[in-house]
């Protein structure tokens, strides 16, 4: 029962609090303001907005996933994983869940070709930046000590880098 509860949890706090942020208030805002819109093509957007989607949604679900199987925590700040979560692709950025959210968000001002969307995300990323640097990161360095602090050299807070040397 445990780990479905996790699972539970999870799926809660991402109806409230993601869903809000990353699906809620964009199709708020594409009502009350539609125009000004995105110099793209129609079809352009709509494809390119749904290949943004798919892939947050899937990184979202991925990372959410792995706090409760490999952490045993939710996204939720409140029920957060014991354990630092650092593999799959914690391994190439340090803040993959709020990647895919931003990127949830990215991909529904592309399909509506909407600048008010589009704002919300850049205004988005930048709160998760602000909370992270202001909070989370102290906060992990406090909890995990030396191994958040390798952890943080090692991998990078926002764009992944990736080796291809073999």
């Amino acid at each position: 029962m445990g780990q479905s509860s996790v699972y539970l949890k999870t799926l809660l706090f991402t109806l409230t609090i993601p869903g809000t942020v990353a699906v809620g208030i964009p199709q708020l805002l594409a009502r009350w303001r539609p125009h000004p819109r995105l110099p793209i093509n129609p079809r352009t957007g709509r494809i390119a907005g749904t290949l943004s989607l798919v892939f947050g949604f899937l990184l979202y679900v991925q990372t959410a996933f792995q706090f409760g199987s490999e952490g045993g925590g939710t996204p939720s700040p409140a029920d957060e994983p014991d354990e630092l979560v650092t593999g799959g692709l914690y391994s190439y950025s340090r803040n993959p869940m709020y990647i895919g959210v931003l990127l949830i968000v990215l991909g529904q001002a592309l399909r509506q070709r909407s600048t008010s969307i589009l704002w919300w995300g850049v205004g988005v990323w930048i709160g998760f930046h602000n909370r992270i640097i202001g909070f989370e990161e102290p906060h992990l360095l406090e909890k995990h000590g030396d191994v958040y602090e390798q952890y943080r050299e090692r991998v990078p807070r926002w764009i992944p880098r990736f080796n291809f040397e073999t």
